[in-house]
């Protein structure tokens, strides 16, 4: 009897064991550290308890550059994921790297597996599709700058707090009263200066950060944001609001001292991404209103739409053909309604597809949540055009850093607003050159 138990005690670990190996793992590369990591693990464990095929594996990399340049480095060695997710100024990098990607569409295709562009957001589809309209990466997480603003501040100020600044011209108003009743002692503050403060900006109202459809045409595209007045306008503003003592600079990059400047109530409001609204509510001890990007009135076309920001995941080559079934099955499971609807609410992320936006809405989400869906709305005033499409140049990563020092120039007095914006052109230009030149 010992030995009849042994043998099928055995036998039913053999059995486990080819079942285990029966199933393609799939290796995906992420940048989601914290809570977003956590929810990463979950959808994951909900794709492979879906099917019996499969198992989704996703590995924290750092932070989006740690994680892309890694993911270049193993493609070199032979030893690159199935998937990685790569932030959005990162598009024009993995385009040009031919030989090495993907593309989602044609993944689609080759695995027999339904996949309709239309069904996503258009400001979305448009940012990760080549000149023909063929989506070229899987858009997981996508945000969009919005407007913060301290409710009780208002109220203490004497502004309604039922409403938001919607131009830069009542931004203005409304931070000379807050400042002036002492209800706070700055207006406002931004995170991410060189994505809200300058590349939605010019998308908001219309006008190009670059030629070449901002570089979607082709990679000989050049910067021009220096021969806009109404950027040229609204960097003289910031300094000017930041010596008034209306605006105050948070740092460049990511703006980092931003939140603590809005939680501890020394500013009133807050430009910040649509995807940090979580941390906004865990960390605000007052009642947050939300309102959408401000505009500059006189400026024709505006407001026009804002751009996303956050990041997609590309599917990288060299594997089996077999496990490219699996990449498309999980990028469909990922696309469903109720799995968007679930990233959206509890991540702050937009929810990339119209049907995921209306469960959501049929859910009471945003009826339970006022504000929440402000982002959507911003990324859906207009159809987006050349301008407001998005962006697609090389070598952005180091240009947004040179964005962030030339901008700081500019807030300490180091520079005028018009010599800042042309440095940002001369030095990104060279980057962009260099980046054409290498891929020749």
């Amino acid at each position: 009897m010992k030995h009849s138990l042994m043998a099928a005690t055995a036998l039913g670990m053999t059995l486990s064991a080819q079942a285990a190996q029966a199933q393609v793992e799939l290796q995906w590369w992420h940048a989601m550290g914290g809570r977003l990591g956590e929810l990463v693990e979950e959808i994951a464990t909900n794709f492979n308890e879906s099917q019996s095929d499969y198992v989704v594996r996703p590995s924290y990399r750092g932070n989006y550059t740690e994680t892309m340049t890694g993911a270049i480095a193993a493609f070199r060695a032979g030893e690159q994921p199935h998937i990685v997710q790569v932030f959005e100024v990162g598009t024009g990098t993995m385009m040009s790297a031919e030989g090495a990607i993907v593309p989602i569409y044609q993944l689609m295709a080759d695995n027999n597996v339904e996949f309709d562009p239309e069904a996503y957001l258009p400001a979305v589809v448009g940012y990760y599709t080549d000149p023909n309209g063929n989506m070229l990466s899987f858009p997981f997480n996508s945000s969009t700058p919005i407007l913060y603003y301290n409710r009780d501040v208002f109220e203490a100020a004497g502004l309604d707090p039922d409403q938001a600044p919607t131009t830069w011209a009542e931004m203005e108003s409304a931070s000379q009263q807050i400042v002036s009743s002492g209800a706070a002692t700055c207006g406002f503050t931004t995170r991410w200066p060189s994505w809200v403060q300058m590349e939605n900006f010019l998308a908001y109202h219309n006008l190009p950060l670059g030629t070449q459809q901002n570089g979607f045409a082709g990679f000989d595209s050049e910067l021009v944001l220096n021969q806009h007045e109404p950027l040229v306008r609204h960097w003289e503003n910031l300094a000017r609001w930041q010596s008034e003592g209306l605006f105050s600079w948070a740092g460049g990059g990511a703006g980092p001292d931003a939140g603590p400047k809005f939680y501890s109530g020394e500013c009133a409001m807050m430009m910040e991404s649509s995807a940090g609204r979580a941390g906004v509510m865990a960390n605000a001890d007052f009642s947050v209103g939300y309102g959408m990007q401000p505009y500059y009135a006189d400026v024709e076309g505006a407001p026009q739409n804002s751009i996303i920001g956050g990041a997609t995941l590309w599917t990288l080559s060299g594997h089996d053909a077999g496990d490219y079934a699996g990449v498309a099955q999980f990028f469909a499971f990922l696309s469903l309604p109720e799995n968007q609807a679930w990233w959206h609410q509890n991540t702050g992320y937009l929810p990339i597809t119209h049907a995921a936006a209306e469960l959501t809405r049929e859910q009471g989400y945003y009826d339970e949540n006022p504000g929440a869906d402000t982002s959507i709305l911003q990324m859906n005033l207009n159809p987006p055009t050349e301008n407001s499409r998005g962006l697609r140049f090389g070598n952005y990563v180091q240009i947004r850093d040179i964005v962030s020092e030339e901008m700081e120039s500019m807030i300490t007095g180091s520079k005028t607003a018009q010599e800042a914006a042309d440095a940002v052109v001369e030095r990104g230009n060279r980057l962009l050159r260099d980046f054409e030149a290498a891929m020749q």
